[in-house]
Formats: structure tokens, sequence, C-alpha cells
């Protein structure tokens, strides 16, 4: 795991190599280990590293090839590099890293090595026969990659902060991303808040030449899920589910240095830990954070999960306050804004602090097993959709009413959906998951109309594109979440705050071909009564009863407390200065702010917090 940049096109740049060690540096939290900067021809790559797989230092990147034409450099893992090393049989190998083995495969099979590979990555390679470079990113987006592009050069990195400080990107703000964001707490890909910067989208590769900037989708999950899985029998069903995650398990724990499990309590990281002890024959090394407090803790699940797989266990007391100490730090780390970022931050830090480099994680369970409330809502929709045929000035009254009677978001949002003309999944979803919906935007910003919904052309283009709509319907809301809140939210929070620590993390959940089976699933054995039925029936008798049948949770903690106290002044002085930005009305967002004071339930914390840590971020990078 580690960071890259590099720069194609140095004409006009007096010293490149120092722009780039410029971009390195300012990832350095990334990879401790080792940096390198190489010119090649027409470009220069950078790159930090943290040794996961063979420590040596003949592995350090960039890395080039025997014969001299390629060189890399590469973020991430790839799981089944023993197994492409043994196919790749005339290769004199260096080293025993998966480094070489990429490059290797790419010499052998060009864009094509990508299908082959099994896992996280997000890497440059360089011809110098032709002089082009060659990027690429994983199949669910789990290693990021930025790039910007002027009339001259194409710079690319892993973090916008090392974009950023090259000196080469206007820090302005993106007034579409700006809406995007308000929309749905992130920016969704290729989009970013800085105008001119792009994301490099989840499985997607672009070649970059002195004649043009190619990009090209590779990999595609709606068309890639097993459809016929939807027609066979349950017991075949929950034995290819065992078996599917079970691979993915065991695949993510080859490592040469030491790592364990991030461990809640809950149904997720629970199956992971005790996958990992099946396939292990150390005991397994878990972690969690615990509180005093009993409303926020999951410390009795987290250990009933230890004890029973017997695991190494080591529980971090977390006192609400010392969170709230760490709070800058977490926000200085924040590479794109996020309002769930900070929660991330805090549970890298106290799990690398306990001797850890690498950790599993349940992350994207949820996404794929239908555990989220949005999953319910839209199948209860789907079968309400005669509400549709009634005409829209009778559906538009029976909305007001609702928000007379219901003062909360939630009526807000239920109203905008009796709105919608047509209760199919890629109509629904967009409204499910919008935070602050567009009459309430056109109430905060100076403009008349506003741009298109990025989570609407998202979904459009799965499921009618793509034909998405060939999948049950949870299986085209779990395409919607994984392209949106996963990919954008919780994988982006997961990389910039374990890697403001040098912690690697891995996610056994996101395995392709566990993903490709379960998207082909049948809603009835998905979900015929319970989130997440077709998970727990998989595993059998694997995990505690008491676990599985316990209420969800999550990692909570009280910011709206915070809020409303401890941390009025901070939250006051960012807003305000969010506020007085000329895109927004005056008055507007100090409106929402008296509003969220005075115990309006339609102005609920998150969606204040999240307007937060946007000002804070936009002020701590400069972004006009």
């Amino acid at each position: 795991m580690c960071g890259i940049a590099g720069i194609h096109g140095l004409e006009g740049l007096s010293d490149p190599e120092n722009i780039v060690r410029r971009m390195t540096e300012a990832m350095a939290h990334r990879g401790p280990d080792a940096d390198g900067v190489r010119r090649c021809g027409n470009n220069v790559l950078g790159h930090r590293r943290l040794s996961i797989i063979d420590l040596s230092a003949e592995s350090n990147q960039p890395f080039t090839s025997n014969d001299g034409r390629y060189t890399i450099s590469y973020n991430g893992e790839i799981y089944n590099y023993r197994e492409l090393r043994a196919e790749l049989k005339d290769v004199v190998w260096r080293t025993g890293s998966d480094t070489e083995v990429l490059l290797a495969a790419y010499e052998r099979w060009g864009s094509e090595c990508l299908d082959r590979l099994h896992g996280m990555f997000a890497f440059a390679l360089h011809d110098a026969l032709t002089d082009e470079l060659f990027l690429a990113r994983d199949r669910m987006g789990i290693k990021p990659l930025y790039w910007y592009r002027d009339d001259r050069h194409v710079l690319f990195a892993s973090e916008l902060r090392a974009l950023l400080g090259t000196g080469l990107v206007p820090r302005r703000l993106d007034q579409e991303a700006l809406i995007d964001h308000l929309r749905y707490q992130t920016v969704h890909a290729p989009g970013t808040m800085v105008q001119g910067v792009r994301m490099l989208e989840a499985g997607h590769w672009m070649r970059i030449s002195d004649q043009e900037v190619a990009v090209v989708r590779w990999y595609d999950a709606v068309n890639s899920a097993l459809v016929e899985a939807e027609g066979w029998p349950l017991e075949r069903v929950h034995r290819e589910v065992r078996e599917r995650l079970g691979r993915a398990v065991e695949k993510r724990l080859v490592s040469d240095v030491p790592f364990g499990a991030f461990i809640s309590g809950g149904i997720d990281s629970s199956a992971v830990v005790g996958l990992m002890a099946q396939a292990s024959a150390a005991p397994v090394h878990t972690f969690s954070v615990v509180f005093d407090e009993e409303e926020f803790s999951e410390e009795r699940y987290a250990r009933m999960v230890a004890e029973k797989f017997r695991t190494e266990h080591t529980a971090i007391r977390l006192k609400p306050s010392e969170m709230l100490r760490m709070l800058p730090d977490a926000l200085n780390a924040m590479d794109h804004p996020s309002a769930d970022g900070p929660n991330t931050y805090v549970v890298s830090k106290v799990t690398k602090e306990a001797g850890i480099t690498m950790a599993l994680s349940g992350l994207g369970g949820d996404e794929v097993f239908a555990g989220y409330p949005v999953f319910t809502r839209t199948l209860s929709l789907w079968q309400k959709r005669w509400v549709t045929q009634f005409p829209r000035p009778l559906r538009n009254a029976a909305a007001a009413i609702i928000a007379a009677l219901h003062a909360s978001s939630t009526s807000v949002k239920m109203g905008e959906l009796l709105r919608l003309g047509s209760f199919s999944v890629d109509d629904t979803f967009p409204v499910s998951r919008v935070s602050f919906t567009d009459r309430e935007i056109l109430r905060l910003v100076q403009l008349e109309r506003l741009p298109t919904n990025q989570v609407g052309a998202i979904m459009h283009d799965l499921i009618r594109t793509r034909r998405g709509h060939r999948l049950p319907l949870l299986s085209q809301v779990s395409v919607g979440e994984l392209s949106t809140y996963l990919q954008n939210v919780l994988l982006r929070d997961a990389d910039q705050m374990s890697m403001a620590h040098a912690l690697e993390v891995r996610v056994p959940f996101l395995d392709h071909e566990l993903i490709e089976f379960v998207l082909g699933v049948g809603d009835r054995v998905k979900y015929p009564d319970t989130p997440k039925k077709l998970l727990v029936d998989a595993l059998g008798d694997l995990l505690p009863a008491e676990v599985v049948h316990r209420p969800k949770m999550g990692f909570t903690m009280p910011w709206e407390l915070w809020m409303r106290n401890e941390l009025r002044s901070f939250c006051e002085e960012r807003l305000t200065r969010l506020g007085s930005r000329p895109t927004f009305r005056n008055g507007a967002v100090a409106g929402l702010w008296q509003r969220f004071l005075a115990g309006d339930r339609r102005v609920n914390w998150s969606r204040l917090w999240s307007l937060i840590v946007l000002g804070d971020w936009l002020d701590r990078h400069g972004i006009e």
C-alpha cells in the first residue's frame, strides 16, 4: 500500500523531478518506508512505499522491467500474484513482490492483464518505446487516483493534496461539485471539489500521450453479474456464498507484516474474523474500539466473537472527549471533505498504535447483502407503485400534508418521493440517499437552476444504459450503493483516514467474484424477512446467535451534543465563512444554524455537520 504521483509533459518545467518530489512528500504518511522519483522520457514518476509484501529494498519503486522498457509506480495489493507468477514461467525474477508480477503481467498481456488481477490497485506504467503512460484503477474503486490536465501537462496522484502541492493546479472551487456535495455530502467521481481535477473512475484505465488522453471502462459489475444464479436452488446459493466469501478472506491474508482485523461485533466484521480464524494456522489478532458509555459501546458483542474464535483481542477504550481532542488532526488528514471521516480516522489511529500495519474490514457487507434501510424502503416503494397513478396535484397535496404533520427531514424526503412520476429504482434511489433536496438547496444558493443530479445520472446509466434493470430489484439498489455511497464516501474515507496512519485496510466483501454472484441472486433469497438473511444463512452456525440477532449500531459519537456545546464556536466560525462565499444566499447558512439550535427537527445535525466539514476543508486548502 503506497502513494503514487507523476507528470506527463515536462515542457516549461525547470525541475520536474522536484515537483513530483513535492507531490510524494505531501503524501509521506502513505508510505513511510521508502520513496523514489524517476524521470522516464517526457514523464516523471514518483512513489511512497508502505511495505507489505517483500520488504526488501529491491522492491522499492518506481520499478523498471529487466529490459528497461517499462517502469511502474503502483499502489495496492494483487492477492493472486503468486498464481500469476507461476503462469509467467519465462520471467527472470529479481524480487518476491507483487509489483514485479504486475509489471510482467502487463508486459505479457497489455491492458488485458487487468482482467486477471484479483486485488485493489491504482498504478501508472510508462512505456519507453512509445513514451506513453498507462494508468488503471481496480474494479471497485478501493484505491484512489486523481488527475489534472492543462495545455501542456497531465498530473496524477493518489491524493488531491499532492496535486494542489505542485502549484500547477489552480485552487478554484468547482460549482457543480459543490451542489453535488450539498445533495449527498460528497462529490461523485469523476468530479472533485477542485475545478479541473478529476478522479479516474473505478474499473477504468487511461492512456496518456502527447496526442491524447483516452479513458476506457475495463470492468462493469452490472454486466458481469451472474444473472443465472436467480434460479439456483437455495442450498446451492448458500454454499456458493460461503465458498466465495471464504476464498475472498483467505486471499487477503497474504502479507509479510503483522496483520489483524477490525471487529465491532456486527455480522459483517464477525463473519470476516470467523473465516480468518478458519483459514489461519495462527490466532487472529482482532481490534475493537469500545466506550464506557453503553449507548455507544459494542464491547460485549466484540468480546463474544473474539472468545468464540479464540483471537488475540485488543479492546481499545476511547472516551468521546478524546475523539474531540483528535478532531483537528482528523480534519487536517482529510484529503477530500467527508462528514464521516473523523470517525474512521480515530479507529485507524488506535489500531495502528496497537501495532499492526494491515487489517481486514467488514466494509461492503451492507451494500452487497442488503443491510441498509434503503433496501427495504425501495422494495416497499416499488410494491406501492400504484400511488404514481394518482394525479400529480393530489400527490403534491399529500406531500404538503405529511410535511406539515411531521416536521422532520424524513418527512421532507417522503414528500419528494411522492412527487416522483415513477417508483423505479433509478428514480427513488437518488431521493432516498439525498441530504439536502433541490428545493432546500435553492434556498441556500444563488442559482436559478441546479446542475444535473449526479446520483440520478449514475443510476440512469446503471439501470437503463448498462441494463441493470435485468437484475433483481434489491441488486439494483446494491449497484447503486456500490457506485455512489460506498465508492465516494466509505472507500474514500477508509483510504484517506487509514493511510493517514500508514495502515492498510483490505475489504473481502468487495471481492468481485463474490459481488458478481450475489448480484444475480433473487430478492426472496436475499431478503425474505430480515436484513442480510442470505449472508446469515450462508454462514450457518459460524456466528453466535446473539451477534446475528442484535440491533444494528455502527460507530457513533455524540456529535449533536458537541455541536451545541463544546464545538459550538468551532461550528459557527466555519458556517459563517462558508455562508459568506458568493455562491450562498445572504444569511441562508446562518439561518439553518439557528434553526438547528432552536431544535427544528428538519435540520438534523448530520446535514449541518457536512457543511461545517466542507467549510473547514475549503478554508484549510485555500479553495476559492
